[in-house]
């Protein structure tokens, strides 16, 4: 049994949603596509900020970067100084006199802490089905992201190894 495209019998999006479908007995009828709304003088221009596809992208850029600090740390710390059993306070105190272990261990920091709070706010969006559990478990994991944030840039920065 052939169908030509000319038999196909249209119907509106509402009577999709009536469960009666196209009204050819297939379960899959039902599900019709909406054709798109239509904008009206209450309709804002633009509905949706930029701001996913830029979470998106700092996904992306954190995660590359991320690699190479973290390769870059493993390789200098577990093969080229002589690996974990030198790793002691003299040591930190040693690699954060410089200006440039102390920056590369706070982008490391920042970078992980805010990759690491963007992954579990699409995770959050993803499986938490209430509205006001959404926003508490986000207001809970952005005040944890900002207090290990400025905890950590505090250690990086007032590190005295003279104590």
């Amino acid at each position: 049994m052939s169908t030509d495209i000319n038999d196909v019998e249209l119907v509106s999006s509402s009577q999709a949603h009536t469960g009666r479908g196209l009204g050819t007995g297939n379960p899959a009828d039902q599900f019709v596509i909406q054709p798109p709304r239509t904008r009206t003088t209450r309709t804002p221009r633009r509905t949706r900020t930029n701001f996913e596809m830029l979470a998106w992208l700092f996904m992306r850029l954190s995660g590359v970067v991320l690699v190479v600090l973290i390769l870059g740390h493993l390789i200098i710390m577990l093969t080229l100084d002589g690996g974990v059993s030198k790793i002691n306070f003299a040591f930190v105190a040693g690699r954060w006199a410089s200006p440039f272990w102390q920056g590369w261990d706070l982008l490391m920091l920042w970078l992980a802490m805010l990759h690491g709070a963007n992954g579990m706010r699409t995770v959050i969006n993803d499986y938490a089905e209430k509205d006001s559990t959404r926003l508490w478990l986000k207001t809970l994991m952005g005040a944890a992201t900002v207090f290990t944030v400025l905890l950590g840039t505090l250690v990086i920065f007032t590190f005295d190894p003279n104590i």
